[in-house]
């Protein structure tokens, strides 16, 4: 699910630029937005009662935690805290490139979370086979994100020189 809710809203916001919308006038900066919808949405899940049952809630992220994480409830709103943030991040072009790095690096350190799910037979999301190839693309699109603007379309127009 999030993969489509981060593909459908990177079609949208290059649609908008496509449209004449100048803020999403590049792949880059719409896959960024895209990146933030979708942390949007899965933070959201860190802040859920446990009572609710048609999305993820802060039960099954408590579940997740691997048990040598120390104060597993901490990093629980801690890091749909840092998701918020890195959401905010990609969508501020001063601080897209601090986000996008610092979410590869939060991405990198919620992988054993992923990996105790598939250990512990926990069934709360995706299965591992298809959360793994998940992270890698978060990670890429974050990253890709912070990259510095060099490309040919992105770049100021090159003039020419005859001799």
């Amino acid at each position: 699910m999030t993969v489509i809710v981060l593909l459908v809203a990177t079609l949208a916001f290059r649609l908008l630029g496509v449209l004449g919308v100048g803020r999403f006038g590049t792949w880059r900066v719409s896959a960024a937005h895209g990146l933030a919808v979708m942390l949007v949405m899965t933070a959201g899940a860190h802040f859920v009662p446990a009572g609710v049952t048609f999305m993820p809630n802060y039960a099954d992220m408590l579940a997740m935690v691997p048990p040598f994480v120390p104060f597993p409830g901490f990093m629980v709103y801690l890091s749909g805290v840092l998701e918020l943030a890195g959401a905010a991040g990609l969508v501020l072009g001063r601080t897209r490139k601090a986000a996008g790095i610092c979410l590869a690096l939060l991405f990198l350190a919620l992988l054993p979370a992923n990996v105790h799910v598939a250990e512990a037979g926990l069934v709360v999301s995706s299965p591992l086979w298809q959360r793994i190839p998940e992270q890698a693309l978060y990670i890429a699109i974050a990253l890709w994100a912070a990259l510095p603007f060099t490309a040919r379309s992105e770049a100021a127009p090159v003039e020419r020189v005859s001799a």
